[in-house]
């Protein structure tokens, strides 16, 4: 029987970060569901830390059972079947039904969710984690089950009895949608025009309009992005609604023939008359809500893209391991064993970027949900909004950072298979089609740098590597703090040439400037790394020498332009 999350050691070492102890104090509000009197139901509830940690990687466990013995192995099937359309409804695969069930039955749905609704109150890095392990899995399905992320915007800005109503069917296996995007409007979603208007008679508001390229769009529950005020063209007119599919009045028009992730419906709606009840307040749709749920999106888009990552190099590993060329296994050329040491490099390096990030997301949300409750100290205010500042900093970097690795993982694990990875017979083939949308949706990397640079303009990216060159060390592990100051310093005088200059030149090296940065950063959380496990010492020279060669090659571009080259590169002057 195969587990994917007791087999991967990395897991089990980021699930257990000094700062766990705090995250899940706050969660569980010092344990109250247990401890206090007043709380009945909830015998399940932990009672201290490591009674917490305890579910955790007992659930966790759970997850990787799944995962190995059901979802992993439908994988191939699920890609060749995939969904199908009925009579204006989606039919899951065969296979994803069963991974559906086995979710269900276990109990995994609603992870992260409060107790009171069916939930299991867990943090959000155990969450994460089962994400990263389910992508691994299969990533199309990751998109199915991952989609509980609405639930969490609902959980955060519905009323009590849209709480009471919803998320409960969630924790019983119910699945969502994020219904944003239109024909015109996809990245721009202040474009949105589908239209919402309040029925006086029916007393209920209700949509029309059409929707494209929405995940699951089949699910039982949606949010939906909709124009609630008239004659408004842009964000401000836009309200944040919760459809419910037995309502009626949307017909699922087509299913997108994609690429890859093919066991993941993606459905065109049309929306004739379909009921549907506000969610918070009006006008705050696109501001508000939906930028708190493609953040929470894009950490799940991480966490795919660090599982796919892994599942590509465990492929490439294993082929090259068994694959005979002139008397030896490939994995002892050179050529071969330096992609894969890289390869495991960058998939290390993103996933300590994700579980940083995931850990500074738990703590603001943490305490934001305890300040419905009593008052926060000042303290807790100023923790709060660091940890939040942290958190949207962090998010486009390791977005776009991790899927951009993601995708060179599985190119190199593709080509390590030779022929071979480009035929059917093996899985590789198919994990390739499913990276290359993780730079693509939920905002492309280009998107990310355009969100990321105010990192880097602001000093925000560099103040963060400064405090973490504060971080205690081991005297050995001195030499690799040495190498990344210098990055730092050549980080440093990049963006100094950069940011004096206008909008457009910065907008031009915005994406060297944020890639330096990450590399930066993913080297330093590689180096704390190190400090508490010495075996990623490898791992971190590996990643060191990719990583400067990198920022070398960035800072030396940057170096070398100015003003007057940024006319070289425009469409008039490089096209046929």
């Amino acid at each position: 029987m195969a587990n994917f999350f007791t087999d991967n050691p990395d897991l089990k070492f980021h699930l257990d970060h000094p700062l766990m102890q705090r995250i899940v104090a706050l969660k569980e509000n010092q344990y109250k569901d247990k401890n206090d009197p007043m709380a009945i139901g909830f015998d399940y509830a932990p009672q201290d830390f490591e009674d917490a940690m305890d579910s955790y990687n007992q659930v966790l466990e759970i997850v990787g059972e799944i995962c190995g013995d059901i979802i992993g192995p439908n994988a191939e099937s699920v890609d060749h079947d995939g969904p199908t359309l009925k009579d204006g409804n989606v039919v899951y695969a065969k296979g994803t039904q069963e991974n559906i069930d086995a979710i269900v039955k276990a109990g995994l749905m609603g992870i992260s969710l409060p107790r009171k609704f069916g939930g299991l109150n867990f943090c959000i890095i155990p969450y994460v984690m089962a994400a990263d392990i389910v992508s691994r899995a299969d990533a199309g399905f990751a998109n199915i089950w991952g989609l509980q992320d609405c639930a969490e915007t609902i959980n955060d800005f519905a009323d009590e009895i849209q709480k009471e109503k919803y998320l409960k069917r969630v924790c019983n296996g119910e699945t969502m949608a994020m219904t944003l995007t239109e024909p015109d409007a996809g990245s721009d979603l202040q474009a949105v025009m589908l239209k919402a208007h309040y029925d006086e008679g029916k007393k209920t508001w209700l949509l029309n309009g059409v929707k494209r390229f929405i995940t699951n769009g089949g699910g039982e529950i949606s949010l939906v992005l909709a124009r609630s005020e008239e004659r408004t063209q842009d964000g401000r007119g836009l309200s944040m609604f919760i459809y419910d599919r037995a309502n009626g009045g949307v017909t699922v028009r087509r299913l997108e023939n994609k690429l890859g992730i093919k066991g993941s419906p993606t459905c065109e709606l049309v929306f004739k008359d379909a009921p549907a009840e506000l969610c918070g307040q009006r006008k705050f749709g696109l501001i508000k809500y939906v930028m708190a749920l493609m953040n929470s999106a894009r950490l799940g888009i991480i966490a795919q893209s660090v599982g796919i990552g892994e599942a590509a190099y465990r492929e490439a590993l294993g082929y090259a391991k068994k694959r005979m060329q002139f008397g030896k296994p490939i994995i002892e050329f050179p050529a071969v064993y330096e992609m894969l040491a890289v390869m495991k490099a960058k998939v290390t390096a993103s996933r300590s970027l994700l579980y940083e990030t995931a850990r500074f997301v738990d703590m603001y949300k943490s305490l934001s949900h305890i300040s419905n409750e009593r008052d926060l100290t000042k303290e807790e205010k100023e923790e709060m909004k660091k940890y939040q500042k942290l958190a949207d900093m962090y998010t486009p970097l390791g977005k776009s950072l991790a899927s951009e690795f993601c995708n060179e993982i599985a190119y190199d694990a593709l080509q390590i298979h030779g022929g071979s990875g480009f035929m059917k017979d093996y899985p590789i083939e198919r994990i390739y089609r499913d990276a290359r949308i993780t730079s693509i949706y939920e905002g492309t990397t280009q998107l990310q740098v355009v969100a990321a640079i105010r990192g880097v303009t602001t000093g925000a990216y560099l103040a963060q590597m400064k405090e973490y060159e504060k971080e205690p060390i081991k005297p050995e592990t001195e030499s690799y703090q040495r190498i990344l100051i210098h990055m730092t310093e050549q980080y440093e005088e990049a963006e100094a040439r950069v940011v004096v200059q206008n909008a457009e030149f910065i907008d031009f090296h915005a994406r060297r400037l944020v890639e330096m940065a990450g590399n930066i950063i993913m080297g330093y959380l590689l180096l704390m790394d190190v400090q508490r496990n010495h075996e990623y010492w490898k791992t971190l020279e590996v990643f060191l020498k990719f990583a400067r060669a990198k920022n070398a090659a960035n800072s030396t571009f940057i170096g070398y332009s100015n003003l007057n080259d940024l006319g070289k590169f425009k469409y008039e002057n490089v096209s046929l």
